[in-house]
């Protein structure tokens, strides 16, 4: 049996010295992600189009994969432990004119992050989007 997925949207996102909330949103039910700082930092300087002084971890897995001919085809984020989430990074590449889906699992903060930066879409089950505390201004 299949989960049924909603499309995530990036809302915003907050720092402080010893955290990041990143919040996501469907409709008008929002929830945020914690992680560290640096998280934060790189997404940030990506979102304002921040001039890097040097290449940060995410656009190193990036041009990796660019190099690799290898898409970020989306991130789905599939289950809530606790105050943990868990989240599923799918990637493809094409060779020898077959597609080839690779699924892992990831960090949410890093799968949203390489998301962001590649244009991907950011899911949810639906089921993890109705248990999910909401995220009040």
């Amino acid at each position: 049996m299949s989960a049924e997925l909603v499309q995530l949207n990036f809302h915003k996102i907050m720092q402080t010295r010893a955290y990041t909330v990143i919040v996501l949103s469907h409709g008008e039910k929002r929830f945020a992600i914690y992680t560290e700082p640096s998280v934060g930092k790189a997404l940030q300087m990506h979102l304002t189009g921040t001039p890097k002084p040097r290449p940060l971890t995410h656009d190193l897995v990036r041009w990796i994969l660019k190099g690799l001919d290898v898409k970020v085809k989306q991130v789905v984020i599939n289950d809530l432990q606790e105050t943990t989430f868990f989240s599923r990074l799918f990637l493809e590449q094409e060779k020898n004119h077959t597609r080839h889906i690779i699924e892992m699992d990831c960090r949410p903060s890093d799968a949203i992050t390489l998301a962001l930066l590649t244009n991907a879409p950011v899911y949810s089950t639906r089921e993890l989007l109705e248990t999910a505390i909401p995220f009040e201004e």
